[in-house]
């Protein structure tokens, strides 16, 4: 007699109070009652969840306490690309654009000190020896015009030489009935006192007669300008060639930049440069290149440039920091992407092509010119290609990046 079923199953339940039994029967399945396993996705290994290039093959914690990131079988990379899951892709906020043909605009944003123009700079020195009486000027920063007395002089020598001037030029004018031979000895003397008097700069009205009756020399201002520097004190003895104030004319000023050596061929002498300083917000000043230095600075790698600024109601002084852009003008129309797509490692220059979900490729470029904040590439891209332009550093962290790059047959590519 066959085992029915049924029958077989009540007497399990009766012998055993269970819903199971350890005899089953030869006609039926058991997928019914038994759940199929789930797929268990395969480990490669840990990496860091900074992005760094460190991995495990065991679960493990970085410094800071953060587990490390498993990365499975089914998101291994080949060499050159990294992929994201499109829910992660999403949370990203990756942001992509096309490589375009467009011209340009080069702009060179330069940082630089104002300086007193080298060329209007005065020193007052007397060419003779005495001692101040007095001060006209006694203060550093005073506005001076040309002939302004800047102080009275007490010169013995110079003093001499008018007092023999005067009894020369007297006795020339009462021998002018004598002889040719006397009177050519008086003009010799006259001539020689006129002579002295000139070589020291001195006129005759800078002779000057003191309140107590003594007779000065005044020591005047040649040119318009302001008192930058005054060693002149009252009762001070000076030397001849002594300087006692040193003028400075404001009303033209130099901008001293940088230029880094990337950039020098963008520049020359005759550009326009627009500046400003913090001093004075949303006031621009205009001005022209006028040197290019010879030399490069080796510390910095930079060459200086000096840019002449009109500063005719004196607002920009010396020592003011100030911050320069001059348009280099614009390139023909050349293949460009934004200047975030561009990831510099040090030793090249890469991109992050978009091949579609979720999958980038680390493309080598060659970079030319920069500006508008576009880069120009010369090698490596090609018109209409997707590049990442914002979150290249989330897409590094989530994929390690370095090593990908790392694992790429080139290692070298176009040179930037």
């Amino acid at each position: 007699m066959k085992n029915h079923p049924v029958l077989l199953l009540g007497l399990c339940l009766l012998a055993s109070g269970n819903t199971s039994c350890s005899q089953r029967s030869p006609d039926h399945s058991v997928s019914a009652t038994a759940s199929t396993p789930a797929l268990t996705r395969q480990v490669l290994y840990y990496r860091n969840p900074m992005g760094l290039a460190d991995t495990s093959s065991v679960p493990k914690k970085d410094a800071m306490g953060m587990d490390y990131v498993p990365v499975y079988a089914d998101e291994s990379q080949i060499a050159g690309q990294v992929h994201i899951a499109p829910d992660r892709l999403q949370k990203l906020s990756v942001r992509t654009a096309p490589a375009t043909r467009r011209a340009l605009e080069r702009t060179l944003h330069l940082s630089g000190i104002l300086q007193a123009d080298e060329r209007r700079l005065w020193a007052v020195s007397p060419r003779f020896e005495g001692w101040i009486e007095q001060l006209q000027i006694a203060t550093t920063g005073a506005q001076v015009h040309r002939g302004d007395t800047l102080a009275t002089v007490y010169a013995p020598e110079v003093l001499a030489t008018r007092d023999e001037l005067q009894i020369a030029e007297a006795n020339l004018a009462a021998v002018a009935g004598a002889d040719a031979e006397t009177r050519e000895r008086a003009a010799a003397l006259a001539a020689g006192g006129r002579t002295r008097l000139r070589n020291w700069g001195v006129v005759d009205a800078d002779f000057t007669t003191a309140a107590s009756g003594r007779t000065l020399l005044a020591v005047r201002a040649e040119h318009d300008g302001v008192i930058v520097e005054k060693s002149a004190r009252t009762g001070l003895r000076f030397m001849p060639g002594e300087p006692l104030y040193q003028l400075a004319d404001l009303s033209h000023v130099w901008l001293v930049a940088s230029v880094f050596e990337q950039d020098l061929a963008l520049v020359r002498p005759g550009m326009t440069a627009a500046a400003i300083v913090s001093a004075y917000p949303g006031r621009t000043f205009f001005g022209r290149i006028a040197f290019v230095a010879p030399v490069l600075q080796p510390e910095s790698r930079t060459v200086q440039v000096r840019i002449e600024l009109p500063n005719p109601d004196g607002a920009l002084k010396p020592a003011m920091y100030a911050s320069v852009d001059i348009e280099a003008g614009r390139t023909s129309p050349t293949l460009a992407v934004p200047d975030g797509a561009v990831i510099d490692t040090g030793t090249r220059r890469l991109v992050l092509v978009d091949r579609g979900g979720g999958v980038f490729a680390a493309r080598p470029v060659r970079t030319g010119v920069r500006g508008g904040g576009y880069t120009e590439i010369l090698e490596g891209l090609t018109s209409d290609e997707p590049v990442v332009v914002d979150g290249n550093f989330l897409i590094d962290s989530e994929s390690n990046l370095k090593a990908v790059v790392a694992a790429m047959p080139d290692s070298r590519g176009p040179k930037p």
